[in-house]
């Protein structure tokens, strides 16, 4: 890590620090007393298992996609460490930009080449902006006119949280079945561009999209002739959103909240979308803010709800900068993939 990143780590604490201040000044502090008096502590321990949980999955999502035959065997360590770097990472820098970035030098440090590592990871992008479009459209479907009768000021940010995921999403599964129309079309814009601004910046944009679709295109193919691979790193991330968005759920389960888990997860997958568009690390203050106007729907105290957020907060983000800090420190052993003409 470098100055960069610890400048995002303290800008993640202020905030976080302020916004905690102003709700315990709002807030007497025997209220929230009162509520983490009856707190269930096997609630709160399931809150933690099912992040846990969460950043297991998405190790065995690498290690299924890392797999080939004659390949050397690598600890359980050196998987696991990837997905909590990543989350520390996407933690302190501006709209997650880090996290990927992160990911390519843990793997990098484990022994597996750069362009292999570069090559799995985007199969794993693949498959999660897939199932998590489906997560998407449902909620939306499903779930969006509850947030719209009681918040309609917070239901236009999710709104747009919603366009811009679906947005990359549909051109990324353009590249994957239109290939040839995306590229034409990329071109197409880049042309208009071209006659707005400076000719020598649109052709730097166009090589390297152009280049970013052709990696993505021939990853993608890859990952159509693996089939089995396909299935069970689909199977992992469906088992991965699921732990990660019931978190909430389980918080309230902590405090004696009754809810429905139907009714939270879909709450929760909307804030995910409206903390998409926070240009903040984390989107500090605004994930703390849509979280209480949300769930005050289930939450009639006001000190239980502000518990509920700090332990909402700290179980899906702190506790994840955490494990990546030590994920970070302790490195595994260095073992170097066989070398193979192709990829698999």
């Amino acid at each position: 890590m470098n100055k960069k990143h610890l400048w995002g780590i303290l800008v993640v604490l202020a905030i976080s620090a302020f916004v905690l201040y102003a709700d315990l000044k709002a807030t007497p502090i025997s209220e929230i007393l009162r509520a983490a008096h009856g707190l269930n502590i096997f609630g709160l321990i399931m809150v933690f298992a099912l992040m846990l949980l969460s950043y297991v999955c998405e190790a065995g999502i690498l290690a299924t996609l890392a797999h080939r035959k004659k390949e050397p065997k690598r600890s359980a360590w050196s998987f696991l460490r990837i997905p909590i770097i990543q989350a520390l990472f996407n933690a302190i820098t501006p709209m997650s930009t880090g996290g990927q970035p992160s990911q390519l030098a843990a793997m990098i440090q484990m022994g597996m080449e750069g362009g292999r590592s570069t090559s799995i990871l985007l199969m794993k992008f693949i498959i999660y902006q897939i199932v998590v479009l489906f997560a998407y459209v449902f909620t939306i479907i499903f779930g969006f006119h509850m947030v719209m009768t009681k918040f309609a000021g917070l239901a236009i940010f999710i709104a747009i949280g919603f366009l811009i995921h679906v947005s990359s999403i549909i051109f990324l599964l353009a590249i994957m079945f239109a290939y040839r129309f995306t590229k034409k079309a990329t071109n197409w814009l880049m042309d208009l561009l071209a006659k707005m601004m400076k000719k020598e910046r649109v052709e730097k944009w166009r090589k390297a999209t152009l280049e970013k679709i052709d990696t993505f295109y021939a990853e993608s193919q890859k990952l159509k002739k693996e089939k089995k691979k396909l299935f069970v790193a689909s199977l992992l991330t469906v088992l991965q959103l699921l732990f990660f968005y019931s978190v909430p759920f389980m918080v309230l389960t902590a405090l004696n909240v009754p809810c429905s888990w139907y009714q939270v997860t879909q709450m929760n997958i909307m804030i995910i979308m409206f903390m998409a568009i926070i240009p903040i690390p984390g989107a500090s203050g605004g994930a703390e803010y849509s979280f209480q106007t949300l769930f005050s729907t289930f939450i009639s105290s006001h000190g239980a709800l502000i518990l509920a957020m700090f332990i909402w907060r700290f179980s899906t983000y702190f506790f994840g900068m955490l494990l990546g800090i030590l994920g970070w420190i302790f490195k595994p052993k260095k073992i170097k993939s066989t070398k193979m003409i192709n990829f698999y």
